[in-house]
């Protein structure tokens, strides 16, 4: 891995860290972190528990995931597979990273008024699983779903 950051290293060893995680965990690759985190604080309104250049931590609802930039992926396999021609179907594709009981008539509002390379992909709709439902795309193409209990 290469590293392009100049910030001071997050406080929390990178190995206590690692052996930290448990159960289910999310880790996205970015093409530009500054770009995601400010789609994930201003769109997801997502706490950044930490970012540097390189990575970041980001908390939302007690669920935490977390973010590289691509080089941080240069001897990895797996860069590969986002490396798509447009440069964002490769990433992922067929998957939807949900968020539970966030307001998503406030998301979308958000999404529609906040400059950013973000896309609204289908406003809000109550579905017939009880769900009211957002679908936002982030700068890296992945897909948002912001929902609450429908009213009815």
């Amino acid at each position: 891995m290469t590293s392009k950051s100049t910030k001071e290293p997050w406080s929390v060893d990178a190995v206590d860290f690692g052996r930290s995680l448990t159960g289910f965990g999310i880790n996205l690759l970015v093409s530009d972190m500054t770009r995601s985190l400010a789609f994930a604080r201003d769109i997801l309104l997502a706490k950044i528990v930490y970012w540097n250049e390189d990575f970041a931590v980001l908390e939302q609802n007690g669920v935490r995931w977390m973010l590289h930039t691509d080089h941080t992926y240069s001897d990895n396999a797996y860069l590969g597979v986002t490396q798509a021609a447009d440069g964002v179907a490769g990433r992922g594709a067929g998957v939807e990273l949900q968020l539970y009981n966030m307001d998503p008539d406030a998301a979308e509002a958000r999404a529609r008024t906040i400059e950013g390379d973000h896309h609204l992909l289908a406003g809000c709709l109550d579905k017939p699983h009880g769900l009211r439902e957002c679908y936002i795309l982030d700068p890296d193409g992945y897909c948002w779903v912001i929902s609450r209990p429908s009213d009815d």
